[in-house]
């Protein structure tokens, strides 16, 4: 069944600029990690001995679980290796660039990307999560196991994040963005405990504060900063208000001053939903 690209999440590359050139590194990734685990294929039918094909049934989906590995630990190493040596030629930095062939910064931006793309693609299509944050790490993005990074789209250069973070599905967090002609790439920044709503912007440049939310459909400006412990909504992004969901023994306060739901939800109301004021809005 197909699935709504609105809903196809995970770490991404752009696909800008990808000119014959650059998708040698892409095909090469995929023609070196292939060609390593058919050795490993090999090794196991010689390792099989009477009842080849009982033998073969049985432990087949184990191996495939092993060489799925294999391929993806490979082309993250010569992925890296790859970009040990474009990096050494031309550093990636931020900056506003033009969005033209000649322009060197746009140009390994478009590089870089293309190399990730392989590695990225099979480490988010492995059942379990904790491929996708290795590849963050290997990358170059800042970031802990604690944080659920994997029903976003998530750029994968110039993000330092904190800890318990959650990113909303279908969200985007970019430090890269093409604006008309134009390249800009600004290191973002989400410090710990804060939460991503669905289908929201993160712009380059964001620095998001401990403890805040960014409700689901919001989006950054570039270069934007979200206080710590603030809900914010909108585009752009306003201040909407004080986020208290992360004050300390708030379950007991709750219990203690509401026994019922119908009260909680009056709490909950003047708290959370309703605006305090439209002054609020301008802020």
């Amino acid at each position: 069944m197909s699935v709504p690209s609105s809903l196809r999440t995970g770490p991404f590359t752009s696909q800008v600029l990808v000119k014959k050139r650059y998708l040698t590194f892409h095909f090469f990734l995929i023609w070196i990690s292939i060609f390593v685990i058919q050795f490993e294929f090999w090794w196991y039918w010689n390792l099989l001995y009477r009842n080849k094909f009982v033998h073969f049934l049985i432990f087949l989906p184990f191996l495939i679980f092993i060489m799925y590995i294999t391929i993806i630990f490979i082309s993250i190493f010569f992925a890296k290796f790859f970009l040990i040596i474009i990096n050494l030629i031309h550093k990636p930095r931020e900056g506003t660039f033009y969005r033209i062939k000649s322009d060197r910064d746009y140009r390994y931006w478009s590089i870089r990307n293309t190399i990730k793309k392989w590695p990225i693609w099979l480490a988010h299509n492995f059942p379990f999560p904790f491929l996708d944050n290795i590849c963050f790490k290997i990358f170059g993005v800042k970031t802990k196991f604690s944080n659920s990074l994997f029903e976003g789209w998530v750029d994968t250069e110039f993000i330092d994040f904190g800890k318990d973070i959650v990113v909303g599905q279908g969200s985007i967090i970019q430090s890269s963005v093409i604006i008309g002609n134009m390249l800009i790439i600004r290191k973002t920044v989400i410090e710990d405990c804060v939460r991503i709503g669905a289908h929201s912007v993160v712009m380059p440049g964001t620095h998001i504060g401990k403890n805040s939310i960014l409700a689901a459909s919001s989006s950054t400006y570039v270069g934007q900063n979200l206080e710590e412990g603030w809900i914010y909504l909108g585009v752009p992004a306003k201040k909407y208000k004080k986020n208290i969901f992360y004050q300390e023994n708030l379950e007991a306060l709750i219990e203690r001053q509401f026994e019922d739901a119908e009260k909680l939800h009056k709490k909950y109301e003047v708290l959370y939903t309703k605006r305090h004021d439209k002054q609020d809005l301008g802020d």
